[in-house]
């Protein structure tokens, strides 16, 4: 047992320092918005925070970094440090004016306050002469007796399969008075271990020679990559989003053509996202585009030992397929082919061995932009997740007056030029798809996305 206040360290693993590297330049700036129809009790919130905090240390954890190593720790202490920043109607107004002066009005708020807090970058200048906080809280207040309540994570301690754990147990913690419960100090604080610890013995391991020529197949592959077209390469960049939602009619016929056709909704979003992507750039029908995809897997399942989902941290792996498109695909066909090479990859334990090739190659993005087209920083077309998401209202949501939630991360530093964080919410498909600004502007991601719904409705028909 460790006393209260005493601080542990322990250096980031290998995947927890990328991230590091890129937080700062605009990505992995993970952020859980929450609409609320009831007064939400502020100071309750609060204690469920760091009532959180004290039951997943690594969110308790600020970063340091030690110059003349040059490496990052994590510090943790027993006391939970996060507060809850709280504005008034007057001041979520004036930072919605100042931030969308040409959008606000048209664009409902708690929409904009979620796109205001991906872009609210504290690690974008960070200060090492002292610890940074890696775990903020906002709450907003709305006209109309609406609230928005916000969570702000530095993806290095939370991937996605975190950041939903962490928001069922605030949302019990809040409808069950959990979080006025008197909160244990002095337990014990240790941090979740990086992925890498966790790799299977003999599955992460490549010859030197290969992994030498498997960062250089991807590096030459990337100047063959087509991409989406840049609006504005020069400005300055921020996180868009747009959502893509279709009806329970609609998805549910989505979803039995997965069955039917041994496919996953991934891999059907991906492929509808590549479709999308070469029809919008007025290619003629027959010509040929090669496109980057990155799925990304949760491996707690896959580790030794297995993790369960609350455990707190990121353990995440990418895997980077291309394909080919020259339009006029089948959406079922195509979407079969970006099945089989994922299982391929997967079956082939890419997501451990192209790890640290996937870190690297990210890394060497930020440091050196030229290399990828245009400066863009884009690594790919487009990101999914493998897990699907599913979500019912209850009567928990409903005492607390939950009317939406969005949840996904910031991607306007390195990364795809659109990432999809999809959900099944009663029944209906809700994807929050998050571009660079103004890489793409609003307006050309909009019109992919509805291509998008049209692709999907229109080829799960059969």
């Amino acid at each position: 047992m460790s006393v209260a206040g005493e601080l542990r360290t322990r250096t980031l693993g290998a995947t927890e320092r990328s991230w590091c590297k890129a937080v700062p330049g605009g990505t992995g700036i993970t952020v859980m918005a929450l609409l609320l129809a009831r007064p939400p009790d502020a100071d309750c919130l609060q204690r469920s925070l760091r009532r959180l905090q004290i039951n997943h240390p690594i969110l308790n954890s600020k970063l340091r970094f030690d110059s003349p190593a040059n490496s990052y720790s994590y510090v943790t202490s027993a006391a939970p440090y996060v507060e809850v920043r709280r504005f008034d109607l007057q001041l979520t107004s004036e930072i919605l004016r100042n931030s969308f002066p040409g959008e606000y009005g048209s664009i409902p708020p708690f929409h904009l306050l979620l796109e205001h807090e991906l872009n609210s970058n504290t690690w974008q200048n960070p200060d090492h002469s002292s610890d940074i906080d890696l775990f903020l809280s906002s709450l907003y207040t709305l006209e109309d007796n609406r609230w928005v309540a916000t969570i702000r994570v530095h993806t290095s301690v939370c991937d996605r399969a975190s950041a939903l754990t962490l928001l069922q147990e605030l949302l019990e913690m809040n409808g069950g008075g959990k979080g006025d419960s008197e909160m244990e100090l002095g337990k014990e604080i240790e941090v979740n271990l990086p992925i890498e610890e966790y790799i299977p013995s003999g599955q992460g391991n490549k010859p030197f020679w290969a992994r030498g020529v498997d960062v250089l197949g991807y590096s030459l592959n990337s100047f063959r990559l087509g991409n989406l077209s840049f609006q504005d390469t020069i400005s300055g960049r921020m996180s868009r989003v747009v959502r893509l939602q279709i009806d329970g009619e609609g998805t549910g016929r989505i979803l039995s053509s997965c069955q039917r056709n041994e496919i996953k909704l991934f891999e059907l979003l991906a492929a509808a996202g590549l479709l999308a992507t070469h029809s919008s750039k007025g290619i003629p029908e027959g010509q040929w585009e090669k496109y980057a995809l990155v799925t990304l897997m949760d491996c707690r399942s896959v580790l030794d030992p297995p993790l369960c989902s609350n455990h707190i941290g990121f353990y995440h792996s990418a895997i980077l397929n291309s394909h080919d498109i020259k339009g006029g695909e089948d959406l079922l066909e195509l979407t079969k082919r970006v099945h089989s090479s994922f299982e391929t990859a997967k079956s082939n334990k890419k997501h451990f061995t192209d790890m640290g090739d996937v870190n690297f190659l990210m890394c060497k993005a930020i440091e050196n932009p030229g290399l990828t087209s245009m400066g863009s920083l884009r690594t790919s077309l487009i990101s999914v997740f493998e897990d699907l998401v599913i979500d019912a209202s209850n009567e928990l949501h409903k005492g607390l007056g939950l009317e939406d939630f969005i949840g996904c991360s910031s991607v306007h530093g390195v990364g795809p030029s659109i990432a999809i964080f999809d959900a099944i919410r009663d029944g209906k498909l809700d994807c929050a798809c998050v571009f660079p600004f103004p890489l793409h502007s609003r307006e050309q991601m909009q019109e992919l996305v509805d291509k998008m719904k049209r692709i999907l409705l229109e080829g799960t028909t059969k």
